[in-house]
């Protein structure tokens, strides 16, 4: 059976808790990604940072990008599946938590993150359809 180590994409880059939103942005533009895990000070993953949140609660209320940091954004709950928790935990944490993009802890250590691409490469075509279904589903 594949576990979330199998699925992921390894090696994460992450934003810094302390990084400014344009920093993040422009992470985001060279890497081709839509999404970076925060990491504090402490190396822990701290939140996800998604172009959406940039878009949503900072462009859109007029803040400065270059004097809001990452961390000014990172939210309190933070969903993550474990590198050997199985691929069936991992689509149930994404469908529950309506998630495209779950980030992969090694007890602490963010090893990598989990995306929709990256289940659709691995998993059936039937258990793809039912996350993208229930992660596009409003509530």
């Amino acid at each position: 059976m594949n576990t979330a180590r199998d699925l992921m994409t390894p090696d994460a880059t992450c934003v810094r808790w302390n990084e400014s939103v344009a920093d993040a942005a422009r992470k985001m533009a060279e890497l081709d990604v839509g999404a970076l895990p925060i990491c504090g000070p402490d190396e822990r993953l701290k939140g996800m940072l998604t172009d959406r949140d940039i878009v949503l609660e900072v462009v859109a209320k007029g803040i400065d990008p270059a004097t809001c940091t990452a961390g000014d954004l990172a939210g309190n709950d933070i969903i993550t599946v474990g590198a050997d928790d199985s691929a069936d935990e991992v689509l149930r944490v994404m469908s529950e938590h309506q998630i495209r993009r779950v980030p992969v802890i090694d007890g602490h250590v963010l090893v990598g993150i989990i995306a929709q691409a990256d289940v659709a490469r691995e998993m059936p075509e039937k258990k793809v359809g039912d996350l993208v279904e229930s992660v596009s589903a409003t509530s």
